[in-house]
């Protein structure tokens, strides 16, 4: 028999009929246990940096991409803020090893009769504060300028620009049909109802908040109704609702849409809460992973990682991508970071945001790749500027047009090189990069500082890396490889270190 699930609740907090000390002291007392996707690999880079910014220890998730932390509610702004997560959300309750019954039938009523059991009061009085945080955030950016293109549903998935579902299974990139086929091995991902949401983009902290997102108040229990002055009107409305699936492993019985559908049934009748394909305020999400369930309430409608580009091109890398490898690299205030094949200027914008002591210089050999970049950029000076107008000091970061075979930088002058190599499918192709990635390396070991220069390189095309790097050993040596999943495509971002070796003779490496 599956055991009872024990309240997840904090031992600050007072239990569900007691008189509490009051409504401000028990926000402050609510805590929250916070689910985080993050791009696979950069787990521990993710934990790294909520330890660092919220004090609070991580544990990562056996399926990939997921790490689990607990802070108080009051913290919800800085968790937005943080620079390695894709979306959040907050967890109703974990079921390390659940014990899944064998038919189908009977695995499917265990999942219906769980959401009666479910601790939901702590976890929806979260979503209830966070949905207050972006109301503000909406009623503060009403009368700035808007993102050209906040609202669009580009192709952002990471380098290539492919759909990025695989990446870290976010909620937002399920499928977008209340029925769908079976997908093969054994992992899918399915919503019970509806389609994901633009309506309110929750992005990081000053980004635009759409106008149509309201504030709805819910107990608990019966959290049945909410105010809603969206229509104008005084009365109350029902919660509208959806549920989404991310199912992975090969012993289950049934599919990611079968257990959606069951469990929203379930929410639904013990909420009397509506479903709604399009327009929901709360999105239950249920992620099984083998005999791992978790059940959580998401916090972010739209993922975190396009919070800096509004000018995509065909191989836009993510935000948190690219903030991962930066972080890789330690950089360190006055390093001078450059990004040779810079595309829309990604790496180099997430550089200047969260290093602006170092001095960040951004460049590419196509010049509509460089007018995206400088258009990003100047977007990034815009918000800049919608926050405090009086302090608008710019951004560290120049974006050039240039060679990256011969770059107009002087020998030995960079301290870091960061970039996204060309996977050679959208971008270039596998055959040039034979010819191409030894010249890129010579170059960058030729701007670096000898004995403490290091760049981080992601690429697709891994022989094809192992077999310039073999060649350019006496320059660079090979610190650490995280491999990561970019849009499905099996990657590797490499960290290397530049040995004392001189780098200015070339024909001998041809």
């Amino acid at each position: 028999t599956r055991p009872r699930p024990a309240a997840n609740r904090s031992s600050g907090a007072a239990p569900p009929g007691d008189a509490g000390p009051g409504a401000a002291q028990e926000s402050a007392e609510l805590s929250a246990v916070i689910g985080a996707t993050v791009p696979t690999g950069f787990e521990q880079t993710a934990a790294e940096e909520v330890q660092e910014k919220l004090g609070s220890a991580s544990r990562i998730s056996r399926d990939r991409g997921k790490i689990y932390f607990e802070v108080p509610a009051r913290s919800l702004p800085q968790v937005h803020r943080l620079r390695s997560v894709d979306n959040l959300f907050v967890v109703v309750q974990e079921f390390k090893d659940y014990q899944f019954k064998e038919s189908k039938e009977e695995a499917l009523k265990d999942l219906e009769d769980l959401v009666k059991e479910l601790p939901w009061t702590d976890p929806l009085k979260v979503w209830e504060l966070n949905n207050s945080l972006k109301k503000k955030k909406t009623k503060r950016k009403k009368h700035n300028l808007q993102s050209p293109a906040s609202r669009e549903k580009l192709s952002d998935g990471g380098e290539e620009g492919g759909a990025d579902q695989n990446t870290t299974n976010d909620q937002e990139d399920c499928a977008q049909n209340p029925v769908s086929v079976e997908p093969t091995g054994g992992q899918d991902i399915e919503i019970t109802q509806g389609v994901t949401s633009r309506n309110g983009v929750e992005e990081e902290e000053d980004n635009e908040q759409p106008d149509g997102k309201v504030e709805v108040q819910a107990s608990s229990e019966s959290g049945t109704k909410a105010g809603d002055s969206q229509t104008g009107e005084g009365e109350a409305k029902v919660l509208r609702f959806r549920v989404t699936c991310n199912r992975a492993g090969d012993k289950h019985s049934f599919t990611s849409n079968e257990a959606a559908r069951d469990f929203g049934g379930a929410v639904q009748e013990h909420f009397q809460w509506k479903a709604d394909m399009t327009n929901f305020d709360v999105e239950v999400l249920l992620n099984i992973h083998s005999n791992e369930v978790v059940v959580g309430i998401a916090l972010t409608e739209e993922s975190l990682h396009r919070r800096n580009i509004t000018h995509f091109g065909p191989t836009t890398l993510r935000s948190t991508l690219a903030y991962g490898m930066l972080r890789l690299c330690d950089p360190q205030p006055t390093d001078i970071i450059v990004d040779p094949m810079c595309g829309t200027g990604a790496i180099p914008i997430e550089g200047a945001a969260e290093w602006p002591y170092c001095y960040h210089i951004a460049g590419d050999n196509s010049p509509q790749a460089v007018k995206r970049a400088a258009n990003n950029i100047c977007s990034l000076l815009r918000k800049n500027e919608s926050k405090d107008s009086s302090t608008a000091l710019g951004v560290p970061l120049d974006v050039i047009q240039w060679d990256i075979c011969s770059l107009p930088l002087r020998t030995g002058s960079v301290d870091i090189v960061v970039t996204d190599m060309p996977f050679g499918k959208r971008i270039g192709s596998k055959k040039k990069n034979w010819d191409l990635y030894p010249a890129c390396l010579m170059e960058m070991g030729r701007i670096c500082t000898p004995g403490t220069g290091r760049a981080v390189l992601l690429t697709q095309d891994k022989k094809c890396f192992a077999k310039a790097l073999s060649r350019m050993g006496h320059i660079w040596r090979r610190a650490q490889t995280v491999w990561v999943n970019v849009g499905g495509l099996h990657a590797a971002v490499y960290l290397l270190r530049r040995t004392w070796e001189t780098a200015e003779e070339r024909r001998s490496f041809w």
